[in-house]
């Protein structure tokens, strides 16, 4: 995939495929390094996401936080549009957008094929020009096996560095990969939603 500025492909991607959050994005301050403390606040739930009758049917499951909107997504007919819902191995299936919050944010799920879990991860994220400072680790997310990555990523439209992080999970058909993101990825309140949906994270 052609080199990319992260901020650029996220604001294409909410023009192309999602509906308008009708909030316009402040320039963040600079990037902390990347922590894997527990954010200071809590995330209230809101629902549940992934289940047959939800937004968008996932082979996983986890708990949305208030103010999260989630909305599938659906590959553009565009060609000129495809590559943007695809990173490395994997393709964008939904992203869950907070909308209704102060926070500029998402949650993104994406599928990749059956395979190794860190194997994947790595190459999601490698994929994704710009980022550095890939550390990868293996933990737990609501009982199941995941392996979790923390990484910064450099924006060239807005000169600065943002701290992000992702986690995939291994289930019968597929690696799904939850990605955290968006301008304000590093406040406390988008990390609980992030963290919410890790720690209930369920195979459907």
């Amino acid at each position: 995939m052609p080199a990319r500025a992260p901020f650029l492909r996220t604001a294409l991607l909410a023009a192309a495929l999602l509906t308008a959050c009708g909030t316009t994005p402040e320039p963040a301050g600079p990037a902390a390094a990347p922590s894997s403390e527990a954010p200071a606040v809590s995330a209230v739930p809101a629902g549940t996401l992934g289940r047959p009758g939800s937004a968008c049917a996932l082979p996983v499951s986890f708990t949305l936080t208030e103010g999260w909107k989630p909305k599938k997504v659906t590959p553009p007919a565009d060609p000129d549009f495809a590559e943007l819902v695809e990173q490395g191995p994997a393709t964008v299936v939904c992203e869950v957008v907070s909308e209704d919050t102060p926070d500029i944010g998402f949650l993104r799920v994406w599928t990749a094929p059956k395979g190794k879990a860190r194997a994947t991860l790595e190459a999601f994220v490698k994929a994704d020009d710009g980022t550095k400072g890939l550390v990868l680790k293996d933990t737990t997310a609501g009982g199941l096996p995941v392996v979790e990555a923390h990484y910064t990523s450099h924006s060239e439209l807005l000169d600065e560095e943002r701290a992000e992080r992702s986690l995939a999970v291994v289930t019968a058909k597929a690696v799904i990969v939850l990605e955290l993101g968006g301008l304000d990825a590093e406040e406390d309140a988008v990390v609980a939603a992030y963290e919410l949906a890790k720690s209930s994270l369920a195979l459907t």
